[in-house]
């Protein structure tokens, strides 16, 4: 069977909630620590500083090695990388839950984002192989893929309570064993095969885009630690840059690039990325702020405030399973993407009006169901146009590029952010007043983050008028179901 094919219909759907599990895993990798934090500190010794990296030592090596992830998705096949990357993922787990020492710890997390970094492009790469024949299908599937993202993140919450509480904090990271062990046997019996193609793996491509996407998201991370104007900052930031600056001479010169500079010309493809960056830099310092507002001025303990989160969660796995499809088929997928955006600045803003002696009920559920609302009519679109957008040989790297975007855009906006929120008294801790206004900044800045994103997506985004017959994700249209490529 050619990795174009597919399986037989019957076992696409159980595919499908490896690839959703695939996602699930990813993001609650990123927060089922946060509880544990505290455990790990005292047991292995960190300093205050060095703490954070528990979790950016994933974020760095996640980012940074995406669009190699992809290139080999291409390469080697995707079912083939999806497979190995859930066999470095349970390498990962078991270093960072056997870890006793800093070192240790940090390297066992950097080869979990290793792993990551392979699954997730891969992952969407086999989601277009399975589904991509059918509109109707793609659109249901990739719904179902997205609401495994914020499933992820409150699981994680939720999770890291619970085990750190009753159990103990290395299991945050063995949770993931028995989970990858039985992904890779379903990789076996239920991805369709694929071929290796050939083609050569651009070694000094891979290691200037890796080194400099990983140096820039590492730069942005530890800005707000050190400072902005920093000589590190300063330092490494240029690095990122020059190494960027590298990467795309060689890839312009190169016959077999990493990363083909051609397919931003394919239309919709570069602003459908633009959405996706700015989705990121928008939703996660809005749930990393909540978080924090629950915790720190509303007095709720790590366990009561993942539960908090959790008529949101709800709300945007709901919105994206059964409203955005039926919206993108209504109005079409731009209208669907500005309008989710806009929905997004509203809640934002509403959340922007919290007080320091607030409620849940008054201050957070209101606005956050309606950026829920808005991010689940958003993201279907913006990933969905992203990923059918490239040629279909290119599916992987693609779906390394959309993945980028977003774990980019998320590192921007929480640095960001986060520097907004300081600035305006979010680091005057046991001070509400000063807390709830910084985290109101915070609020008020990714609010303009997602206008930005609705004004960009109406203005560059081009599509047929919606209602058109047989149009799909990326706003074509075909005469009936049976023209359509295995592959969009």
């Amino acid at each position: 069977m050619s990795e174009l094919e597919v399986p037989a219909s019957s076992r696409r759907w159980w595919a499908l909630g490896v690839i959703a599990a695939a996602q699930f895993m990813v993001i609650m990798d990123t927060s089922i620590i946060g509880v544990a934090l505290p455990k790990m500190r005292t047991e292995l010794g960190f300093s205050p500083g060095d703490l954070s990296w528990v979790f950016n030592a994933y974020v760095v090596a996640f980012g940074g090695l995406l669009l190699l992830g992809g290139r080999l998705s291409d390469l080697l096949g995707a079912r083939r990388v999806f497979a190995a990357g859930w066999a470095v993922l349970l390498a990962g787990s078991l270093m960072a839950g056997f870890a006793t020492t800093v070192a240790a710890e940090l390297t066992g997390r950097a080869v979990q984002g290793v792993g990551a970094a392979l699954i997730a492009p891969a992952a969407l790469t086999l989601l277009m192989m399975l589904f991509g024949g059918s509109p109707k299908e793609l659109t249901k599937a990739i719904a179902l893929y997205g609401a495994a993202a914020p499933a992820g993140g409150t699981a994680g919450v939720f999770l890291g309570g619970v085990i750190t509480e009753y159990l103990s904090w290395p299991w945050v990271f063995f949770l993931n064993v028995p989970i990858a062990l039985v992904a890779l046997l379903a990789t076996r019996a239920l991805m369709p095969p694929a071929p290796a193609r050939r083609g050569s793996v651009d070694v000094v491509g891979a290691l200037t885009v890796t080194l400099g996407l990983g140096a820039g998201v590492y730069a942005i991370v530890r800005a707000p630690e050190v400072g902005w104007g920093s000589p590190s900052t300063l330092l490494v930031a240029a690095a990122a840059i020059v190494l960027l600056l590298v990467f795309m001479a060689v890839q312009a010169k190169r016959r077999e690039p990493l990363m083909r500079l051609g397919i931003f010309t394919a239309p919709n493809l570069a602003a459908a990325n633009v959405a996706q960056l700015l989705l990121g830099a928008a939703w996660v310092p809005m749930w990393f702020f909540l978080n924090l507002y629950l915790q720190q001025v509303l007095g709720l303990s790590a366990f009561p405030s993942g539960s908090a989160l959790l008529p949101m969660t709800t709300f945007i796995m709901l919105g994206m399973i059964v409203v955005a499809p039926k919206a993108i088929a209504a109005i079409g997928p731009k209208k669907a993407l500005v309008t989710g955006m806009t929905i997004l600045t509203a809640g934002l803003a509403g959340l922007s009006l919290i007080r320091a002696d607030g409620s849940f009920w008054a201050d957070v559920l209101p606005a956050s169901l309606i950026a829920a609302a808005g991010m689940s009519l958003a993201f279907i679109p913006s990933l969905g146009i992203a990923l059918s957008s490239a040629r279909p040989e290119e599916g992987g790297l693609a779906s390394g590029i959309v993945n980028t975007s977003y774990q980019i855009g998320s590192a921007l906006g929480l640095a960001a952010m986060t520097a907004v929120a300081a600035a305006n008294g979010a680091d005057r801790l046991g001070d509400l007043a000063s807390l709830t206004e910084g985290y109101s900044a915070a609020f008020t800045g990714a609010a303009v983050i997602a206008a930005a994103g609705a004004v960009l997506a109406a203005i560059t985004l081009r599509m047929p008028p919606a209602g058109t017959p047989g149009q799909d994700l990326t706003g074509d249209t075909t005469a009936s179901e049976a023209d359509l490529p295995t592959v969009r």
